[in-house]
């Protein structure tokens, strides 16, 4: 595939997060790990996030769920805003906000979150999140300026 890749590097797909895509590599940190994940869910990759997920989460039984959101979700970018050790060198979180448009509801919205890592067997799987809400009168988390009441929060 020579397109530029779904995470908005600037780099081409195949020099980007495709070879963790492919199961050519294994991403070595939950960063590289939640951006391979983002770029899944653009090109629309069910297999991938499955593969992802802890297998304890039984992601497999979602796989209806994941797909059926292809249909009506555009992703439009993913700030990382933090990532952070947990407390061993096989656990770790990233913070993140992800931008989406919905075209059913035809409208913006985000998914902020906390996501949950662990390695096992020298694999990065994603577990959970903890989904991050702005206060009524905080500023947007999206850079824009706006607070989150005037900008998606309505």
């Amino acid at each position: 595939m020579r397109s530029l890749c779904p995470c908005n590097s600037g780099k081409l797909y195949a020099d980007c997060w495709a070879p963790f895509i492919t199961k050519d590599a294994l991403p070595s940190t939950p960063e590289q790990l939640m951006w391979s994940r983002y770029s899944a869910f653009v090109i629309q990759d069910g297999d991938y996030l499955i593969a992802t997920w802890h297998p304890q989460a039984g992601a497999e039984a979602w796989r209806d769920d994941i797909t059926a959101g292809f249909r009506t979700t555009r992703w439009r970018g993913l700030p990382v805003q933090e990532c952070a050790a947990g407390q061993n060198s096989d656990s770790g979180y990233v913070i993140f906000l992800a931008r989406v448009y919905d075209e059913r509801q035809r409208r913006n919205g985000f998914i902020y979150e906390r996501s949950r890592f662990v390695r096992r067997n020298k694999r990065w799987y994603y577990v959970d999140g903890r989904h991050i809400v702005p206060g009524r009168n905080a500023l947007y988390p999206c850079g824009s300026g706006l607070k989150y009441k005037k900008c998606c929060g309505q």
